[in-house]
């Protein structure tokens, strides 16, 4: 199990696990609470409550800290989630309700900061309207593995031959000093770079 309160000390393990230091973990906080705060409470059941309130087995992601430590360490590293749950003392399928719950929130806070890339460009004059100082720019696919699905055409469609396993891609315009302008939504391993730039009409 992963020393969360060690994490939090250590600057360089932070940045190891999650990708930001403590000044940028600290600012980017407030907006993850209000995005928190602001969720609906999901209900795994339909039926009235059995238990009382604060009753049954302890949460491990307690405090808001926890939870955007998780999910930040859940896209720098793109674990299994059996391998989430192990570092984190939870259950896979803990995990992935955690990932799937908390990944909106923490797309929502970011997109508070304005340090979420754009998604969609649909003509050339929308980027210059957006980014004017860029005069040029890198294009590539950077793909991240998944599980494998159970589904054989599911898992045929992630089957990535570049990377020799299950993948998605996501096509990024970059800027010569490395920040992300765009990103696409995710494609199906199977996906080659030249297929996703035609389909985002980036290129047009």
């Amino acid at each position: 199990m992963l020393d969360l309160e060690r994490v939090k000390r250590d600057d360089r393990l932070l940045r190891a696990l999650t990708g930001l230091n403590h000044k940028a973990l600290a600012a980017l906080q407030p907006s993850f609470a209000q995005a928190l705060a602001e969720a609906p409470i999901p209900r795994r059941s339909q039926q009235p409550r059995a238990r009382a309130v604060g009753g049954g087995r302890k949460p491990r992601l307690v405090s808001v800290e926890d939870k955007l430590i998780y999910i930040l360490f859940y896209f720098k590293c793109y674990p299994t989630f059996d391998l989430a749950g192990l570092l984190f003392d939870l259950d896979r399928s803990q995990a992935n309700r955690w990932t799937h719950r908390l990944q909106p929130l923490l797309e929502a806070a970011l997109g508070q900061q304005l340090a979420l890339p754009k998604r969609k460009l649909s003509r050339m004059s929308e980027f210059v309207e957006a980014f004017p100082e860029v005069g040029r720019v890198i294009i590539d696919v950077t793909e991240r593995p998944v599980q494998r699905a159970k589904d054989n055409d599911k898992q045929r469609d992630d089957y990535s031959g570049k990377k020799k396993r299950h993948t998605r891609s996501h096509l990024a315009l970059v800027a010569p000093n490395r920040k992300i302008l765009i990103f696409s939504h995710a494609y199906a391993g199977r996906h080659n770079d030249k297929g996703i730039l035609n389909q985002e009409g980036w290129a047009e």
